[in-house]
């Protein structure tokens, strides 16, 4: 038998397609990217987060000369969120990703771990969070929840009989 797992992608031209709301949030991962440290990778990912509350949440990239050390963008915003807000629904995140040496002219999707990461939030809300992601220029994609760009993502559901 073969499955196949597919999602739909909203591919957007400029930043004048998107809501407002969702347009402000690009706009806020750009401004938390370009305080991003990462002398190493020379690699800036900027994250922001929407809450249900509508604060705002920011996050960026944080290298370490170790690097297993560092962490990325999109956990900084999230991990600071559930500290903070651990009652309030992420609706979502926008992610931004430019490099010192080069133009990204595709969007840069999050990494493994930011997905995980993300995707715990999104079981644990049983919300979908949609991520709005962009490089430094060229076309914005936009999926309506982190399930669809990590399909058959583990959970807690797992972890006991319930």
């Amino acid at each position: 038998m073969k499955k196949k797992i597919a999602f739909e992608l909203r591919v957007f031209e400029t930043e004048k397609e998107l809501a407002k709301e969702e347009a402000n949030l690009l706009q806020m991962a750009v401004t938390a990217r370009n305080k991003a440290y990462a002398p190493y990778s020379r690699f800036q990912v900027g994250a922001a987060i929407l809450l249900g509350n509508g604060e705002i949440v920011l996050g960026n990239n944080q290298e370490n000369s170790s690097y297993p050390s560092g962490l990325c963008a999109e956990r900084v915003a999230i991990f600071y969120a559930g500290a903070n807000y651990p009652n309030q629904i992420i609706k979502s995140i926008a992610i931004s990703a430019t490099s010192l040496d080069h133009e990204v002219k595709e969007p840069a999707g999050p990494c493994g771990n930011c997905r995980q990461a993300i995707a715990e939030y999104e079981y644990k809300q049983k919300s979908p969070i949609s991520v709005i992601m962009r490089g430094e220029s060229g076309q914005i994609f936009k999926c309506s929840a982190i399930a669809d760009i990590l399909p058959l993502a583990f959970n807690n559901s797992f972890l006991s009989d319930s």
